[in-house]
C-alpha cells in the first residue's frame, strides 16, 4: 500500500477530475483547485489563470493533478486557460515545493497522426482491411496536433518537461483518450481511442503511486479496444497499468460490469 499523500486535484467539478479526485480520496488526502465548490473536498475556489489567487491551493501539496481544462471552441480561452493557466499550475507547483505533477493531456495531440490512410480501418471498424503489424502511435511519435487543443496540449507536455529538467519536479503526461459520461463510446472513431471510467482513474492513480525515480514520462489512457491505435505498452512496462475495459467490437451492445 502506498503512503498517503496531500494530492492537489484541479478541475475537480469536471468529469475525469471528480472521477480520479474522489477515487484517489480513497487513500490520499485530497483537496480540489476549481472555480466553484466542490462537495465533501476541501476547496480552494480559485481560477488557474490567476497565479496569486491560487498559491495557497499549493502549499503543503505532495503531487497535482493537473485536469483543469477549457473544452470550448473560443480560441482565447484555449490560449489563457490551457496555456496560461498551465503554466500557472507548473510555476505555484514549483514555487511551493511539489514534487510530481499529473498533466491531464489529450490524445489530440498527436491525433493528425491518425489522418494517414493506415489508420482508417481502425478509425472506421473495418477490421477486414486492418494492416499488420497494426499501426500504433507510441510515447515517442512526433507531436502532430489535430486542432488547437491539441496543440495547447502539446504546449504543456512541453511545458512540461521544461520543469522536469531545469526544477527538478517529476511530470507524468497522460494522454487522455475519449472519456464519456455515459462511460461508452459513440461511434467507431471513439470506440478505438475510447477510455472508461475505470481505466483513467486507474491511471491516474498509477501515475500518483509511480516511482520517483520516473523525472518524465508520457503515457496513454485508453481502454483495450480492438480498433486501438494509442500504444499501452509502454504505460504497461513502467507503472503497470493494465486496461480493464475495452471495446471489442463495434458496433455491440454495451456489457454489464460490476460497480
Amino acid at each position: 500500500m502506498a503512503a498517503s499523500r496531500r494530492i492537489l486535484v484541479t478541475g475537480m467539478s469536471g468529469l475525469i477530475g471528480g472521477l480520479a479526485g474522489r477515487h484517489l480520496a480513497r487513500s490520499h488526502e485530497v483537496v480540489a483547485l476549481n472555480r466553484r465548490l466542490v462537495e465533501g473536498v476541501t476547496t480552494f475556489q480559485a481560477d488557474i489563470n490567476d497565479l496569486a489567487a491560487i498559491r495557497p491551493a499549493f502549499v503543503g501539496v505532495d503531487t497535482v493533478v493537473q485536469l483543469a481544462a477549457y473544452m470550448g471552441d473560443d480560441q482565447y480561452g484555449q490560449l489563457s486557460t490551457n496555456v496560461a493557466g498551465v503554466y500557472n499550475v507548473f510555476e505555484a507547483s514549483r514555487e511551493a515545493g511539489v514534487k510530481r505533477v499529473i498533466f491531464g493531456s489529450s490524445g489530440a495531440a498527436v491525433l493528425g497522426h491518425a489522418r494517414d490512410p493506415e489508420f482508417q480501418p481502425l478509425l472506421e471498424a473495418r477490421w477486414q482491411d486492418v494492416t499488420e503489424p497494426r499501426p500504433m502511435l507510441d510515447h515517442l511519435v512526433s507531436l502532430r496536433p489535430n486542432s488547437v487543443y491539441g496543440a495547447v496540449k502539446a504546449f504543456g507536455e512541453a511545458l512540461g518537461r521544461y520543469y522536469s529538467d531545469f526544477h527538478g519536479i517529476s511530470v507524468l503526461c497522460i494522454r487522455i483518450g475519449p472519456v464519456t459520461e455515459e462511460d461508452w463510446p459513440s461511434d467507431s472513431r471513439n470506440a478505438a481511442s475510447y477510455c472508461s471510467h475505470r481505466d483513467v482513474v486507474q491511471m491516474v492513480e498509477r501515475c500518483v503511486n509511480a516511482p520517483d525515480s520516473i523525472r518524465f514520462d508520457i503515457f496513454y489512457a485508453v481502454s483495450n479496444n480492438r480498433g486501438r491505435f494509442r500504444d499501452i505498452a509502454h504505460a504497461r512496462d513502467v507503472i503497470g497499468y493494465e486496461p480493464l475495459d475495452g471495446i471489442p467490437n463495434w458496433p455491440m451492445n454495451r456489457p454489464h460490469r460490476p460497480g
